[in-house]
């Protein structure tokens, strides 16, 4: 009952990262359909383009077996090993390209689905793999109902292709059995392909509908409720609380250093104690005065305090000020539009005394 309430809570569709996460742990839709399908298309094409001709080698092997079984002395053991080798070889011919298509169509079949990967999690042992009420809920629940779905319309179909087949080639076959062995063969690898055609459209229509049903099943097993989607999203943004607490101390350590830095400052610009910017102008060092340090209120208080105690010339210009807080970063230099105001005040610093702490 947990887990019907817990599915029905899962109404929204899994994010990015639960399926990259979902795809690490080996958990990718997977159609065992499409590689049956696979195979009896190479079976098909063994059939079609192989067999004949392997058909016609093995036919006069045979022939020269059975018609001129005086060639092959089994006098002693090395002659039987010699024709079991020699028959043997034969088989490996014939059998040979059927093994080869049936390996590279299968692993094709599967790097089509999903592209291989090496997941440990197949591998780790689980309980839930050995518990007796996790197997028989997948033998009896959707999955296992889909699977046994699917057997029975394979059982069925096949049966009735075999029949049907079978009946019309019936008395053929059984004329073909004392005739010539190479009618033999041709006639059973056309019983063969028409078998074939048939039970590769049944298995095409089975692995179509089987691939969409696993990747559909495969996202609604990943679906999320609510309270998923938005832990995700907090430990993919960060803790808002711890964030915030970061921004904190950053701002802190930016104003310290900033502060540390109103004693290198030239002069500073008040209004009169709301907002205070301190500027720096060395010939040698900029083309232009640099904003080190600016704040407001008690900041702006602590700026003039230290300025006022390292001898630094305070000017209380509110309008610039103001203007000068709001326009201009810490360490940047200031905009042309404030050269003039800011040059006259540097003139009067350099004019004044060197005992002028404080310039109305």
């Amino acid at each position: 009952m947990a887990d019907e309430q817990d599915k029905d809570s899962k109404t929204e569709d899994p994010t990015e990262k639960k399926l990259r996460d979902a795809a690490e742990k080996g958990n990718v839709p997977f159609s065992r359909e499409v590689t049956v399908f696979a195979s009896a298309l190479a079976v098909y094409v063994y059939l079609v383009f192989f067999l004949p001709s392997r058909m016609a080698e093995v036919t006069e092997i045979l022939r020269d077996l059975f018609e001129q079984p005086d060639q092959w002395r089994l006098t002693a053991s090395p002659d039987v090993v010699a024709l079991f080798v020699h028959l043997a070889w034969a088989g490996a011919a014939i059998l040979g390209p059927i093994f080869i298509l049936l390996i590279v169509f299968g692993v094709g079949s599967s790097v089509l689905q999903n592209m291989p990967s090496p997941v440990l999690e197949r591998i780790r042992p689980q309980m839930s793999r050995i518990s007796p009420t996790k197997g028989w809920s997948r033998i009896f629940g959707m999955t296992g109902f889909v699977e046994f779905a699917k057997s029975v319309f394979k059982i069925v179909v096949v049966s009735i292709i075999m029949f049907l087949t079978l009946r019309g080639e019936f008395y053929a076959s059984i004329d073909a059995m004392f005739s010539d062995p190479q009618v033999i063969f041709v006639k059973l690898a056309t019983i063969m392909k028409h078998i074939m055609i048939v039970i590769l459209l049944s298995t095409a229509v089975v692995a179509a509908i089987d691939f969409f049903w696993t990747r559909y099943h495969w996202f609604s097993e990943l679906r999320m409720t609510k309270q998923e989607v938005k832990e995700e999203f907090r430990q993919s943004q960060g803790d808002p609380i711890i964030k915030s607490r970061q921004r904190s101390i950053a701002r802190d350590r930016a104003r310290r250093r900033m502060i540390a830095n109103v004693p290198r400052a030239t002069l500073v610009i008040a209004n009169p104690t709301h907002f205070a910017v301190a500027l720096r102008y060395v010939r040698e060092e900029d083309d232009a005065p640099v904003v080190i340090a600016k704040g407001q209120d008690l900041i702006a208080l602590k700026i003039r305090e230290i300025a006022e105690s390292n001898g630094i010339p305070v000017f209380e210009d509110p309008p610039l000020a103001r203007s000068m807080f709001a326009q201009v970063s810490v360490d940047t230099v200031i905009p042309s539009v404030f050269y003039k105001a800011v040059a006259e005040l540097i003139h009067r610093v350099y004019a004044a005394s060197p005992q002028t702490r404080r310039v109305q």
